[in-house]
């Protein structure tokens, strides 16, 4: 099998491409570099350029007549950008995945996944979401990825496309074998914040301790960005069996969710050293937050998470340390 993915230079799609490598399907890599490393791509096929790029598209799959299947990672992603920008996530996230979509048609290439997000949900009472739960996007990125999802929807019930949609909330960790991993030095999630505050011994501080969960801290699902990967190439394999026209949601977490004290309790377990906490009120825009079960995903693609919290930890760090090697490597390119 090989299988196209838009923004296979990213954190999650450069994940997948070695996920997919690993296990006999040939990975060929779309992406636009903006926020993506060519040293991630350059061990497959790779094209530099949009995904509303016609004439690359189509040279794509005349070089590769043999895609099977694309999975589609290419985005905008940061919340408060498509708050201040939101035209700009709509064109790109919407408006040329359509366009996408009508090159891949054209070329015969009719399945598809979107890597989307659970950030669309509207939480239940217990904070935990599935498939049928409401859907309440409150950002134009969350928004974006609806829409999308809507597209594929209607273009599927066409007979002339197959589609699939993982949602998911926070992926961590890296490749366990640190090839790929996160692009940015300085994350701004809390993971992030405690690498940083672990790094110079200083004190984490934990911003909200009253919200009604099990700790009273922020419930979030954190999930190994390599679990992720195993599911999107599980999904690849439910998609060849499927009907033409079929299309399905499933939800990718690990069925509990992770809070922020827990976090903290799982990074002090991967470092061998406590992490110092603090706790401050809740900042504007914090959110109790919620987490994604994950029943459907174990029943229609034999999936689960099996990394653990510390696992991403541990992965985190030890790609943190190799990041600086690896942006030095790309700038020299």
């Amino acid at each position: 099998m090989k299988v196209l993915i838009t923004g296979g230079a990213g954190y999650i799609g450069s994940n997948i491409a070695s996920c997919c490598a690993d296990n006999g399907i040939t990975p060929v890599i779309l992406d636009d570099y903006s926020t993506g490393l060519r040293v991630f791509a350059e061990r497959f096929d790779h094209y530099e350029g949009d995904i509303a790029d016609t004439e690359l598209l189509a040279r794509i799959t005349q070089e590769h007549p043999d895609i099977d299947a694309v999975i589609h990672c290419a985005a905008k992603i940061v919340v408060p950008e498509s708050v201040s920008h939101p035209l700009a996530y709509y064109d790109n996230n919407v408006g040329k995945t359509v366009t996408l979509l009508q090159a891949l048609e054209v070329a015969g290439i009719t399945r598809f996944i979107l890597s989307s997000s659970a950030s669309m949900y509207e939480p239940g009472p217990d904070y935990m979401v599935d498939e049928g739960s409401a859907v309440n996007p409150l950002s134009p990125y969350a928004a974006s990825k609806r829409m999308v999802e809507r597209v594929l929807e209607d273009a599927c019930a066409t007979g002339r496309l197959t589609a699939l949609n993982l949602r998911y909330f926070n992926p961590i960790g890296a490749d366990p074998q640190l090839r790929t991993g996160l692009q940015n030095p300085h994350p701004t999630h809390a993971l992030g914040k405690m690498i940083e505050a672990h790094t110079a011994g200083a004190p984490f501080t934990v911003t909200g301790v009253d919200w009604p969960t099990r700790d009273g801290s922020g419930l979030r699902d954190y999930i190994h960005v390599w679990d992720l990967a195993r599911a999107h190439v599980a999904a690849l394999s439910l998609l060849d069996g499927c009907a033409p026209g079929t299309y399905d949601v499933i939800n990718l977490g690990t069925g509990r969710g992770t809070t922020v004290f827990e976090l903290a309790e799982a990074f002090g377990e991967a470092t061998g050293t406590p992490l110092e906490v603090r706790t401050a009120p809740p900042r504007d825009g914090d959110v109790v937050g919620c987490a994604s079960r994950s029943d459907k995903a174990a029943e229609v693609l034999g999936w689960r998470a099996e990394r653990t919290i510390a696992d991403g930890v541990r992965d985190s760090i030890a790609w943190a340390e190799k990041l600086p090697a690896v942006l030095a490597s790309e700038s020299g390119r």
